[in-house]
């Protein structure tokens, strides 16, 4: 390795066997009706890949149209509204029995562009492994060498349980809540409170799933995505939401149900203005001292501090939209070009 690249944050802050996150948009986009479908292509080209799309086979698809819908999904990841490569499918639970069916489709049709699987109502481990096997073989059987992510959701007693052997699983990207199915699963023990934009961060048994999935996330180098908040049309409480589950529980990316919601999650997700300026001075200052501490504005730092401010500058960099807020080029050239 040149000395460039070693006194670049990435190289010169974290040790090679650490596990790191896949930088994962902060904002994953869920439509599975058609027409929504394709305006949320539209509008992730004309925002930048600011947000995933995932299109939904599960709840989208109609009952007995699995397979047709499959096709549809598999014909918008291949379609040139898909510019970024950011257009993702949640397929049917392993014990649906269209899964296989639809899974070898997706796969055969679009496995080569698609950036991940959502994979819904795993009962455990066992239940990805049986994903990940179903996905690979279509892969094999069909001459696609490379390795398609798998999300999952953690929304039955059996994924949380497991929640830990889910999130150090190789295939694993990223994992989601799934409030609202985990609520029902308590069979009205948790009130439909529960499932309200502020009952979901005050009731104690969803409040500890959300802290599991978000600690098992970070212990094994996965992304935590938040879940859905059902009020689309009241932005205020969605941008409290959001900040809570940035800011107050360790989330790094959070679901989208309705278009108007991905503008504020993507700013509740993005730092303000002085945390990126603070982090480009430290960092600045810390590169020219080769990463030795410092000190700045009477305040210690060292590579501890340092990680967390290149933490701060990456979110700034994945919440940039086109034509909105960026970094200063120098420093985007610099460390990111």
């Amino acid at each position: 390795m040149n000395e460039p690249a070693k006194n670049h944050p990435r190289q010169a802050l974290f040790d090679p066997g650490e596990p790191a996150a896949t930088p994962l948009p902060v904002c994953d986009h869920y439509s599975g009706v058609e027409v929504r479908m394709r305006k949320s292509i539209e509008l992730q080209a004309e925002m930048g890949p600011v947000f995933d799309v995932t299109l939904d086979g599960e709840d989208g698809a109609p009952v007995g149209g699995e397979i047709e819908h499959a096709h549809l999904i598999a014909e918008l990841v291949n379609g040139p509204g898909n510019r970024y490569g950011r257009v993702a499918a949640r397929v049917q639970p392993v014990e649906h029995p269209r899964f296989d069916e639809v899974v070898d489709l997706i796969v055969r049709r679009a496995g080569e562009k698609l950036p991940y699987l959502m994979i819904p109502k795993p009962r455990g481990l066992a239940d990805v492994q049986r994903a990940a096997d179903a996905v690979d073989a279509a892969c094999r059987l069909h001459g696609i060498t490379r390795t398609i992510p798998l999300h999952t959701l953690v929304e039955t007693h059996g994924a949380l349980r497991e929640v830990q052997a889910l999130a150090a699983h190789p295939r694993i990207e990223s994992l989601s809540f799934g409030l609202m199915d985990f609520v029902s699963a308590h069979r009205g023990a948790i009130p439909q409170w529960g499932m309200s934009v502020q009952g979901q961060f005050e009731h104690p048994l969803v409040l500890r799933a959300k802290l599991e999935i978000a600690a098992a996330c970070h212990a094994f180098g996965k992304t935590p995505s938040h879940c859905v908040v059902t009020e689309f049309k009241h932005a205020a409480a969605l941008q409290a939401a959001a900040e809570k589950a940035c800011r107050q529980l360790g989330y790094t990316r959070m679901w989208s149900i309705h278009p108007a919601q991905i503008r504020p999650i993507v700013d509740a997700f993005a730092p303000t203005a002085a945390e990126v300026d603070q982090a480009i001075e430290i960092l600045q200052a810390a590169q020219a001292a080769r990463w030795a501490p410092i000190r700045h504005h009477d305040t210690l730092h060292d590579r501890a501090s340092y990680r967390y401010f290149w933490h701060v500058l990456e979110r700034a960099h994945r919440t940039s939209f086109n034509g909105g807020p960026q970094l200063p080029e120098e420093i985007r050239q610099a460390w990111f070009g």
